[in-house]
């Protein structure tokens, strides 16, 4: 009890943090800080970069070197974004890109996290079997390797095979979901008939007897048949934003590539400077052809064929192509998926995607 003359001492807002930490509580004050830096939207995670594929192949090579063989680890890199504390190239992607030798095999693993092969430099004798089934990697064909599914790579041709790896490493791993089982041999047994390949179910003709996976679908799309469609879309208006961009939709959902990964290819058509805009999503770009520039906050990347680029998110970014005769074509994975489950994804200045009507029907034009 205080005594006359004695004034009883305050206790400061810091000392009672203090005292709150030691019981593992946290005031909802000490976020006020933070808080206030989001008024504009969510902090952009890392910062746009560019890997150069000058500087990428002759370490690939390298790698065949100082790693003779690749049965017991991937000669894969990683590409880390420079302001990460964490490994990978986005707060929820990892791309990377990996190296086969003439001969060899890729031992069988299966992982939780989900995965995409683009191939930069392919050939029919190279595949990536996937739960059982061959799925050839020719150049720019788009593989997946859903969520545990077996999977491991064959190179049976005369030449080094090399792809893109994108995975979301960084989202399982952040969310504590992350598994990895070996097979426990070099390969995993293939399926004796192409009459049982999954994967042949994904057209627009199936069986009719049979009820179709939903998820974890093995499935390969040919860039002979996607670069055909582009071809016939090039002269569309497209995107203001990305060009003339297709989405690579699941095979049985019709929705996202993977649960956790949207791909894209896209056409920018020669002079081509999009208009500016950001997303809440995080994406990385592999440049399949031509030469150009993507503009990111205050940053200028400066692209060529097989140069691989990100930008983070929430970050407003223009494409420009600089060729005046020549097409530019990228592929892309996004984290949009995940961020439209949870209801978070959102676009300035205006949404972008699936917002357009398709061509109208002649006739009905002509009888309004």
């Amino acid at each position: 009890m205080a005594t006359d003359g004695m004034l009883k001492k305050t206790k400061t807002l810091a000392d009672f943090d203090i005292d709150l930490t030691k019981l593992h509580l946290r005031g909802q004050w000490t976020y006020d800080e933070v808080l206030s830096k989001l008024t504009g939207g969510p902090i952009p995670f890392g910062v746009p970069y560019l890997w150069k594929w000058d500087e990428v192949y002759p370490k690939l090579l390298e790698a065949c070197e100082v790693m003779p063989e690749s049965v017991t680890a991937r000669r894969n890199f990683s590409f880390i974004n420079p302001a990460s504390k964490m490994s990978g190239t986005t707060h929820s992607l990892l791309m990377g890109m990996q190296i086969t030798k003439p001969g060899e095999v890729a031992w069988a693993h299966r992982h939780s996290m989900g995965a995409i092969r683009f191939v930069i430099d392919g050939d029919p004798l190279l595949y990536t079997a996937v739960d059982g089934e061959k799925l050839p990697m020719e150049s720019r064909d788009l593989i997946l390797t859903p969520s545990n599914t077996w999977h491991d790579h064959h190179n049976e041709s005369v030449k080094n095979g090399i792809w893109l790896d994108i995975l979301d490493a960084p989202l399982v791993f952040g969310l504590h979901q992350g598994s990895h089982d070996p097979f426990g041999e070099s390969t995993q047994p293939m399926r004796e008939s192409q009459s049982d390949y999954v994967s042949e179910r994904g057209g627009t003709v199936r069986p009719a007897w049979e009820t179709l996976p939903t998820s974890n679908m093995p499935f390969r799309y040919s860039w002979r048949n996607v670069h055909e469609i582009l071809s016939k879309l090039s002269q569309s208006d497209g995107s203001p934003y990305d060009g003339v961009i297709l989405q690579y939709a699941n095979p049985i959902t019709d929705g996202a590539t993977l649960p956790t990964i949207d791909c894209f290819i896209q056409l920018l058509q020669p002079r081509l400077e999009t208009k500016r805009h950001r997303h809440t999503s995080s994406t990385v770009y592999f440049v399949v052809e031509g030469q150009g520039t993507t503009i990111v906050g205050n940053t200028e990347l400066n692209w060529s064929t097989n140069d691989a680029f990100v930008v983070p998110n929430w970050m407003w970014h223009q494409h420009i192509n600089k060729s005046t005769t020549d097409e530019a074509i990228l592929f892309s994975a996004s984290d949009m998926p995940v961020l439209a489950a949870l209801g978070l994804y959102r676009e300035e200045p205006t949404l972008s995607v699936k917002t357009s009507a398709v061509p109208a029907v002649p006739g009905n034009l002509v009888r309004r």
